[in-house]
């Protein structure tokens, strides 16, 4: 998919994509109150919250990095990047730990519900905010029972220049 100025393109190309009778299957996460989804593709493994070493002069959201069987991860803390307020550390809370264009990223969440398969009636187009908020990470609305769930473009997002983890996708 490419990305454009505004981001839309991409958010329609991924809804043109849905088109088809096949589901997708998603991890929930929980962020705050709110509930996110990420394509399951994309996760490597879930592991509990440990301490990480500190790098300076990295942005507040990447909270340093850890040692992965040999391989150096990079760990973003998605309340902290999506600014949700204050951040608490608790043994519900985990990493996420994703492989992304051959590139290992964690990133830290308040906590995983379930993976689900949402077909393509059950997502939405997220509705426009204007300038208020960036929707060109956001997929759409995934919709299950009286759930409402943000599907995260996490592909995107973490080859963005702003996050500058992985090499920008082609």
């Amino acid at each position: 998919m490419q990305e454009t100025e505004s981001g839309t393109d991409t958010k329609h190309n991924f809804i043109s994509e849905m088109t088809g009778t096949e589901d997708r299957g998603y991890l929930t996460f929980t962020l705050g109150d709110e509930e996110y989804g990420i394509d399951i593709l994309t996760v490597q493994e879930i592991r509990g919250y440990d301490s990480v070493t500190s790098i300076a002069n990295m942005p507040d959201f990447i909270k340093g990095v850890i040692n992965l069987r040999g391989i150096i991860v990079p760990i973003v803390d998605m309340r902290i990047k999506f600014n949700l307020g204050d951040v608490t550390y608790h043994e519900m809370t985990v990493v996420i730990v994703l492989n992304i264009a051959d590139r290992v990223v964690g990133m830290v969440v308040d906590g995983v519900s379930d993976v689900i398969s949402l077909s393509s009636e059950q997502i939405k187009e997220a509705p426009e905010f204007g300038a208020v908020l960036d929707t060109k990470y956001i997929k759409g609305l995934g919709v299950v029972d009286q759930r409402m769930l943000i599907l995260i473009d996490i592909e995107n997002l973490m080859s963005s220049k702003e996050m500058a983890l992985v090499e920008q996708l082609a």
